[in-house]
C-alpha cells in the first residue's frame, strides 16, 4: 500500500511540474498579448493569491464585480499562473499578474488602489496587507455556518463585508474586543441579485421536478466531514434518475475526491449514471454541472439538496425549498445556534441497501418539495441571514459599502496630505521569495 502510495504522489508530482511549465508558457503569451493596464485607472484591487482549483472562491463574484467596476474600476490581483491564465481568459474585470513581491509593488505604484478585497485566508494575503494607506477588507466566499466563519483572521482586516445579522452574532461569540458597528458591515448576497441572469435553461421546462443535488467535496480532516456523494449522494441520484418525474442537475466541489479515491469513485458512478439514463431516455436532459458560472442551478431547481456549506446559503438566498444532509462522521462539527437548528435534514443510514436507502431519500424529498410550513419556516431563516432580499437590495448595500469605504478614505487621505511619503519597497520579502524559488527550483 505504501508504495502504491508513493508511485501515485509521484506521478501528480510530475504531472502537475508539466502542467505548471506549459502553464507558464501558455500565460507568458497571452500577457504579451493582452493589453497593457493604463496607469492610475484602478481604485480597487481583488487579492487572489490562490490556484486554479480555488478560483471558484472568485467566481462568484465576477457579476458583482463587474456591476461596481461601473462605478469604481477594479483589477484582480493573481499570484499564481495557473489562476491568472484563466481569468485572463473568463474576468469580466481586468486582470494583473503580480507572482513576486516586486511586481506586487510596481502595480501599487502604478495604481491607487483604495480598496483591497480578499475572498479567502491564503497565508500570501499578509504580503498584499503590509500596505497601509489603503483599506483591506475581507469579502470572503460565501456565507455559511463552518468553522472557517468564525476564524480570528477577520481581526486582520480594516473591514469585513458580511451578509447580516446572523453572520454578526456567530462572530460575537468569538471574536472579543471587535469593533462590529464599524468593522463589520452587513450587504446580504449581492450574487443573488445576478442568479436570473436571463440565460436560457440548459432543459425545456415541461413539468418534470428539478431537483439540484451540490455536494461539497470529503474535506481534510474529520472535524470537516461535510461531503455526502459516498455517504448519501450515490442512493439518492440513482433514486431520483430512476423516477421518470424529476431532472437532476449535479454540480459536485470541484475538489471532489482529491483525498480520498473512495469518495472519488462514488463522485465517478454519479456522473456516469447521469450519463446512462439520459442516453436511456433523451428527454430527461439530466445535467453533470462543472462550468464556471454558479447561480442559474440555484435559482432554476425546484428543491436543492446540499451538503454544510456555503451552498446552504447560496441557496437559501433564494428562499425556495432546501434539504442538507446530515454528515455521518460523528466528528463532523454542527453549528447548532444558526439555521442547521432548524433546517431540513436528509439522513443517511449506513449498512442500509442502496435500493432502500433511494427510497427513504426519495420519499424525503418529495415530502420537503412541498411543505407548506418548512417553507415558512424558511422565510424567517432567510431574513434573518440576508436581510432584504428584494431583487436589487443586495447590490445596493454592497454599493453602499463601498461608498462608506472610498468616502473613508477620502477622509483620511486629506487628514495625512502633509505626511512624509514612506518607502513601501520590501527588500527583505524580495530576497525570502528569491530563496524560496530557489528552493523550489534548486
Amino acid at each position: 500500500m505504501g508504495l502504491k502510495t508513493d508511485a501515485r504522489r509521484a506521478v501528480k508530482l510530475a504531472k502537475n511540474i508539466i502542467a505548471s511549465r506549459r502553464s507558464q508558457r501558455a500565460l507568458g503569451t497571452a500577457l504579451a498579448e493582452a493589453a497593457p493596464l493604463e496607469p492610475g485607472r484602478y481604485r480597487i484591487g481583488v487579492y487572489f493569491a490562490d490556484g486554479k482549483v480555488n478560483l471558484y472562491q472568485l467566481r462568484q463574484w465576477y457579476k458583482p464585480l463587474a456591476e461596481l467596476a461601473k462605478t469604481y474600476p477594479v483589477v484582480i490581483l493573481s499570484r499564481a499562473s495557473g489562476a491568472a491564465l484563466a481569468l485572463l481568459d473568463e474576468s469580466p474585470v481586468p486582470v494583473a499578474y503580480v507572482r513576486r513581491v516586486a511586481d506586487l509593488e510596481q502595480l501599487i505604484h502604478d495604481q491607487q488602489l483604495q480598496l483591497i478585497f480578499y475572498v479567502n485566508q491564503n497565508a500570501k494575503n499578509f504580503q498584499m496587507m503590509r500596505y497601509g494607506r489603503r483599506w483591506h477588507v475581507f469579502i470572503n466566499h460565501g456565507e455559511s455556518d463552518k468553522m472557517y466563519m468564525t476564524t480570528n483572521q477577520f481581526k486582520a482586516y480594516d473591514y469585513a463585508l458580511i451578509a447580516g445579522d446572523a453572520a454578526r452574532a456567530r462572530l460575537g461569540k468569538v471574536l472579543w474586543d471587535y469593533d462590529f458597528d464599524k468593522r463589520a458591515i452587513p450587504i446580504g448576497r449581492p450574487q443573488a441579485d445576478h442568479y436570473h441572469d436571463g440565460r436560457e435553461l440548459p432543459y425545456p421546462e415541461d413539468g418534470r421536478e428539478v431537483v439540484l443535488y451540490a455536494p461539497t467535496w470529503e474535506g481534510d480532516r474529520a472535524a470537516a466531514a461535510y461531503g455526502s456523494i459516498a455517504s448519501h449522494g450515490v442512493a439518492l441520484v440513482t433514486a431520483l434518475l430512476a423516477t421518470g418525474r424529476h431532472r437532476v442537475i449535479y454540480r459536485p466541489h470541484p475538489r471532489s475526491g482529491v483525498l480520498d479515491h473512495e469518495y472519488a469513485a462514488a463522485n465517478r458512478a454519479i456522473i456516469d449514471a447521469i450519463g446512462a439514463a439520459n442516453q436511456a431516455d433523451p428527454t430527461a436532459m439530466h445535467v453533470y454541472d462543472d462550468g464556471r458560472e454558479l447561480g442559474w442551478q440555484l435559482a432554476a431547481a425546484d428543491l436543492a439538496v446540499v451538503d454544510i456549506s456555503a451552498m446552504v446559503y447560496d441557496r437559501l438566498a433564494t428562499g425556495k425549498p432546501l434539504l442538507i444532509t446530515r454528515p455521518l462522521a460523528p466528528e463532523a462539527e454542527i453549528d447548532t445556534g444558526g439555521y442547521l437548528s432548524a433546517c431540513e435534514w436528509l439522513v443517511a443510514e449506513p449498512g442500509t441497501p442502496l435500493a432502500q436507502a433511494g427510497a427513504a431519500m426519495l420519499a424525503r424529498v418529495d415530502e420537503v418539495a412541498h411543505d407548506q410550513d418548512a417553507l415558512d419556516r424558511l422565510g424567517h431563516w432567510v431574513e434573518r441571514y440576508f436581510g432584504d432580499t428584494t431583487p436589487g437590495a443586495a447590490t445596493a448595500r454592497f454599493h453602499g459599502a463601498v461608498d462608506h469605504l472610498m468616502a473613508e478614505w477620502e477622509r483620511f487621505a486629506t487628514e495625512h496630505l502633509d505626511d512624509e511619503v514612506i518607502d513601501e519597497h520590501d527588500v527583505e520579502g524580495e530576497r525570502a521569495e528569491s530563496r524560496a524559488d530557489e528552493d523550489a527550483h534548486g
